[in-house]
């Protein structure tokens, strides 16, 4: 059995021991053969024998057309996005995921950050977008996009055969030699561009050493082994459906089941039953989508081991609605782009074979103790001097799956990146605190506060106390913040539902809110904006808000 180190210092130093993610998952694979692999759950399932044997033709197609560095990639979760994927990573060439619901502009700003000269899509996926009204080939007009239909087309049976027999018969080490490029475990395997929630998307580099380090990181702390089977629901351009549901599972040997729309939770759910999936990562905005679909049936969810909430603080309405509903604890977890991207997570208490002992792992509230080689200081975010357990400050995080840097901007990234102790630490912007446990609570982000009458005012807790006030699980509101002349600054909340100022204001008295908490308008709109990942783009609310001030 393979030991890994416990302390920090000597997770600094491991990943270098460690396999690059795409000959991890080769000699995964050899040892597979047969098994499945990667499964569509609307389409077909592909054993391993049988990726090997895409990743090995697919990957001699991008040779002959793409002699650049930098590969884009334009899919949403799909076996063929994995087999692409592997086969760009195993040319050493840096890929560069492409988020498609992030407008024509960012997308058009990635594109020229990353100077991608060839963008591999499928007609299919295009097609789907364009029925939403979002034509992305006139995005790009400095890239070409090359089609995986038209690739699969251009490669005859013979080749497909004498290929297939290779994956068969050719040991490992062979196919690294002829197929695979050597790489450094420093060089750039990809490309994520950040969210782009508080403004324009910035390129996250992200080394080879990272992905293996973090997906080592998360393998251990959820338990990952061979016999459970991963829900690949996100979307690869999101930086936990890439790097954790991607992957993580593909380099440990873990079949992966893809669906294109983590909003189609009934046809997830029936691929979670079809294949027994044991591992679920959703935001919360998509794990609600579960608990009150009426097409979701318990029964269909009762093979999950895991079920694990990211990239948005996980309320407890929703946490207690999906235990309700399926007898399945959700888990908080934790992480960043620019943390490749897993930082903590809860996870379930171990007892001992006494019972007289448990290991505490899960603390409802906090998004859970750092992972294995992961470090959280909490530091005044002016003087970096370390705060003291309990109180609240800047969240530094260290550890080996700290980013190369921010495409290009070396003053971004010297912005974000301190050295302490000899160690690089990630400035993540959120404001928490630790407690005695090491168990992690997030505050904030430090851009989500309001300064009215001087007082710095959490735009999240403002949100929370609107909800508690309320009393409307099904309430989606969002607040944002605009200059205002008398106090400096006044809160805007965005609702989806019917609400009074006036009644609000009433509601929120009676619950002894701050008045300073108060929004000083509503705005009813059809939907809150929301990015690719679920997350609330609070970009986009802070515009809707401002439009309608000036009118």
């Amino acid at each position: 059995m393979m030991t890994h180190p416990t302390s920090f210092k000597d997770w600094q130093s491991y990943p270098s021991t460690l396999d690059p993610i795409h000959v991890a998952w080769l000699k995964q694979a050899k040892k597979s053969k047969t098994a499945f692999a990667v499964a569509d759950i609307e389409g077909v399932e592909i054993s391993h024998k049988k990726f090997l044997t895409g990743v090995l033709l697919f990957s001699k197609k991008i040779e002959s057309y793409s002699p650049e560095q930098n590969i884009g990639l334009l899919l949403p979760s799909s076996g063929g996005g994995a087999i692409a994927s592997m086969a760009i990573l195993s040319l050493g060439k840096t890929l560069v995921n492409l988020n498609f619901t992030a407008g024509k502009k960012a997308l058009q700003s990635a594109a020229e950050q990353s100077e991608v000269k060839h963008i591999y899509t499928s007609r299919k996926f295009l097609n789907k977008m364009s029925e939403k009204g979002i034509e992305l080939e006139s995005f790009f007009p400095e890239s070409k996009l090359l089609m995986l239909e038209d690739i699969k087309e251009e490669i005859s049976t013979f080749s497909r055969l004498t290929t297939l027999l290779k994956a068969i018969l050719v040991p490992v080490s062979l196919i690294q030699k002829n197929y695979f490029k050597d790489v450094s475990m420093n060089d750039t395997a990809a490309i994520l561009f950040s969210s782009g929630s508080e403004g324009s998307p910035k390129g996250v580099e992200l080394s080879h050493s990272n992905l293996a380090a973090n997906a080592k990181q998360a393998a251990i702390e959820l338990g990952a082994v061979s016999t459970d089977v991963v829900m690949s629901t996100l979307p690869t351009f999101h930086a936990f459906g890439f790097a954790i549901t991607t992957l993580m599972p593909l380099a440990e040997g873990i079949p992966i089941v893809c669906h294109p729309d983590p909003k189609d939770v009934a046809i997830i759910a029936s691929g979670i039953k079809k294949y027994s999936g044991t591992i679920l990562v959703g935001t919360p905005t998509f794990l609600r989508m579960y608990t009150i679909s009426k097409k979701v049936k318990a029964e269909s969810m009762s093979s999950l081991r895991l079920v694990v909430a990211g990239a948005e603080k996980l309320r407890s309405e929703v946490r207690d609605g999906f235990e309700s509903k399926f007898n399945m604890p959700v888990y908080e977890g934790y992480g960043t782009t620019e943390t490749s991207p897993g930082a903590s997570v809860n996870l379930p208490d171990i007892e001992s074979d006494d019972s007289q002992h448990t290991k505490l792992r899960n603390r409802p509230g906090t998004v859970g103790k750092a992972f294995s080689g992961t470090k959280f200081r909490i530091v005044d975010p002016d003087s970096l001097e370390p705060i003291p357990t309990g109180e609240d400050g800047l969240i530094l995080i260290g550890g080996p799956q700290i980013m190369k840097g921010y495409l290009k901007m070396p003053e971004k990234t010297a912005e974000v990146i301190e050295i302490i102790d000899s160690y690089r630490w990630y400035r993540s912007g959120d404001k928490g605190h630790l407690d005695d446990d090491g168990f992690l609570t997030i505050v904030d982000r430090y851009s989500r506060f309001a300064k009215i009458g001087g007082e710095m005012i959490s735009l999240t807790t403002v949100e929370e106390e609107i909800l508690d006030a309320c009393n409307n699980a099904d309430l989606e509101i969002a607040a944002t913040c605009l200059p205002d002349q008398r106090k400096g600054e006044k809160i805007v909340l965005l609702s989806t539902a019917e609400i009074n100022k006036d009644e609000l204001k009433i509601l929120l008295t009676k619950a002894k809110i701050n008045p300073l908490h108060h929004p000083a308008k509503v705005l009813i709109v059809e939907d809150i904006p929301r990015l690719g990942s679920g997350k609330t783009d609070f970009g986009a609310t802070k515009k809707i808000a401002l439009v309608n001030d000036q009118q």
